[in-house]
């Protein structure tokens, strides 16, 4: 069998696999959302934290909620790491530098886990399982919660109500992430991830030296990093580590956890909405968009020219050869189309176009399906926009789902998909213009600039992966990142609400001759078109001078 072939066969198990799962998880969601039902640990949470899980929140105490349940993860995970030297289980490991510190628990907090530290090298068992896998379950519950309440304001009418930050966040937290999150680290430690908290072992080699290798609760923390499309890794190989990511099986799997719920959550838009096709038209979006980044990176990957690649039979550089161009190629979209930035090979090592089909997927706002809950409200801010747009063409005022699209949900919208690609070109000019940040860059030219755009599109995105040949352990890389990472969090996050409690405070629109059918294949043209040309005309001066000029010139 051809490597095209099996790479042919994986994607098409994947697909079924997340075809299976699509119906009974999303129809879990809307119920786990619509329920009035609180289960008797979720009870105890609420005493405990003294919130009103019945009470319903306008959109500006549904924010003050989101904002600083976040803060207080920022400050606790920091100091966590400061701690580090005093903590049972540290390894003998040594606090966390101020700077590095604060860009982790940004990161982290962030749903963005960037990591500028050798985990087996820095992190000990606390750290590392009371921390870190700790945000992974609630970043991804926050971004869900953020996602359901822009819902329930299309679905609402004539109510500032959101419903219940916090139990949204319980919910998610404790009825869809940990039940799924115990299965999956069940298989992978069927697939021989490692599950342990033994410390530091010394390893002989062949050539007559030795190794150091450190254990920890990988299985349980790799689960949620892709579950909850978190990224980073418990090693700095991250996914390509043989103990995250032993087999062919275990990383088609992984792929299946980090497309699970993004591509579900469709499903659950369209039951609570109270229209299924909606949530199809949503869901032919993503899709399209990721097999057609798929195939392109595959054709990138196989068929660049060259000796080496010839001989290889692709462009095998930086790759695993048990996971090969395919595995590789799958897993590279995967991560990057979601706010995931798990990695299973080094996108640096790329083609110029494959290097840059993963940048650009990050570009496109990562709603492919993108991240846990932001890659659904990140699409559906792209439909208010194709509304609009569709509106303008012909001469009608816009509607989506009932609801007018009027001047102030525009420029909600609008200043959505502005705030990530000015975070991202501007912290790029500043630090390309400087001469400090250039002395992390380990190549020069295209390639070194496009190291530079992939760190800042990769935190502003909250992606969290990385080209792998820049330096970002420096005071400037971990600051400016940091604040990259949270900008790029929080401030979208408080335009959706803005624009789910303006939708939820209108009078229903009835449909008529005229209103735009947003459940047809048109639409679903439209709206990938729109996701395309913006992205493209954002973008373009930025990749041409990186990915494209490296790919036209190799």
């Amino acid at each position: 069998m051809s490597p095209v072939t099996a790479g042919v066969l994986q994607l098409l198990a994947l697909i079924f696999a997340l075809a299976l799962a699509y119906r009974p998880l999303g129809d879990h969601m809307a119920r786990v959302y619509s329920s009035e039902k609180h289960y008797r640990p979720e009870k105890w949470i609420y005493r405990a934290i003294g919130a009103d899980p019945s009470a319903s929140m306008q959109w500006l105490a549904y924010l003050r909620g989101v904002l600083a349940f976040s803060a207080v993860g920022v400050l606790l995970l920091y100091v966590l790491q400061r701690l580090q030297g005093s903590l049972p289980g540290s390894l003998g490991f040594v606090p966390i530098d101020p700077d590095q510190a604060f860009n982790t628990a940004a990161s982290f907090v962030a749903n963005t886990n960037w990591q500028s530290y050798y985990g087996e090298q820095a992190m000990g068992h606390v750290v590392q399982t009371g921390g870190l896998a700790v945000q992974n379950f609630v970043s991804a519950a926050v971004g869900m919660a953020v996602a359901v309440a822009l819902v329930r304001g299309f679905s609402r009418s004539r109510t500032g109500g959101l419903g219940n930050f916090w139990t949204d966040l319980v919910r998610g937290t404790v009825r869809v992430l940990l039940p799924i999150a115990v299965i999956g680290a069940i298989v992978l430690v069927a697939c021989g991830v490692i599950q342990n908290f033994s410390g530091i072992h010394e390893v002989g080699q062949f050539t007559g030296g030795t190794q150091q290798w450190n254990g920890g609760a990988v299985a349980s923390q790799e689960v949620i990093k892709e579950l909850g499309t978190n990224g980073g890794g418990y090693f700095n190989a991250n996914s390509a580590h043989p103990f995250e990511n032993p087999i062919p099986f275990s990383n088609l799997f992984e792929i299946f956890l980090l497309l699970l719920i993004p591509f579900a959550l469709t499903r659950t838009f369209g039951r609570m909405v109270g229209d299924l096709r909606q949530g199809y038209a949503l869901l032919a979006t993503m899709a399209v968009i990721w097999v057609g980044f798929t195939a392109l990176m595959m054709w990138a990957e196989f068929t660049h020219h060259g000796p080496a690649p010839e001989i290889a039979g692709g462009a095998m550089e930086g790759k695993e050869t048990r996971f090969g161009i395919a595995g590789s190629s799958i897993f590279a979209v995967a991560t990057t189309l979601t706010s995931t930035g798990a990695v299973n090979s080094f996108h640096s090592s790329y083609t110029g176009l494959g290097g840059g089909i993963t940048m650009l997927g990050m570009q496109l706002g990562e709603i492919a399906p993108g991240g846990v809950g932001s890659g659904l409200y990140g699409m559906l801010i792209m439909a208010v926009i194709a509304v609009f747009i569709a509106g303008l063409m012909v001469g009608r005022t816009p509607e989506y789902l009932g609801k007018k699209i009027g001047i102030r949900q525009t420029k909600l919208a609008a200043c959505y998909i502005l705030i990530t690609p000015a975070l991202v070109l501007c912290f790029t000019a500043v630090a390309m213009a400087l001469p400090t940040p250039a002395d992390s860059m380990t190549n020069s030219g295209a390639h070194g600039f496009s190291e530079v755009l992939y760190a800042y599109t990769s935190g502003a995105n909250n992606n969290g992966s990385a080209f792998a040949g820049l330096d970002a352990d420096t005071q400037w890389f971990n600051t400016t990142l940091g604040i990259t990472m949270l900008l790029g969090r929080f401030l979208p996050i408080v335009f959706v609400l803005a624009l789910a409690g303006s939708l939820a405070a209108q009078h229903p629109v009835p449909a008529t001759a005229g209103t735009l059918r947003t459940d047809k294949p048109l639409y679903a043209g439209l709206l990938v078109g729109t996701i395309l040309i913006l992205t493209g005309l954002t973008y373009f001066p930025a990749l041409a001078l990186g990915p494209l000029a490296e790919g036209l010139a190799s």
